[in-house]
């Protein structure tokens, strides 16, 4: 089980990034996916959450109304649109799931926002 996030970068507040998890070794359809992030000097954050067959996913609410989850099946990829960044967004951003009790998170990859 692998997965490959990035998209990350440096972007001025206002802007737009799209973040993508490439995930192998699994049917991402299958389990639930999320994306979390992690500030220096702060805790992790669970940033948004989608359960495998649909269903309303969940976003912390700092976010809401700004990022969007999605999943391409075909590509066994989940994507984390997120528009209108805020230097408060800042954090290493990494994709994780679930599966047969054990968790697995890909690498990360680092968002920036920053004027």
């Amino acid at each position: 089980v692998q997965l490959q996030a990035s998209g990350g970068g440096l972007v001025q507040p206002g802007g737009s990034l799209r973040l993508s998890c490439v995930a192998s070794g699994f049917t991402l359809d299958d389990y639930a996916i999320g994306w979390f992030r992690q500030a220096p000097g702060k805790e992790r954050e669970g940033v948004s959450c989608e359960r495998s067959g649909g269903g309303s996913p969940y976003y912390v609410d700092s976010v809401k109304g700004r990022f969007t989850i999605s999943r391409d099946n075909a590509k066994n990829t989940v994507y984390l649109k997120m528009n209108n960044l805020k230097i408060e967004d800042t954090a290493m951003y990494y994709c994780a799931t679930e599966i047969n009790d054990s968790t697995y998170r890909g690498q990360g990859t680092l968002v920036t926002v920053s004027s």
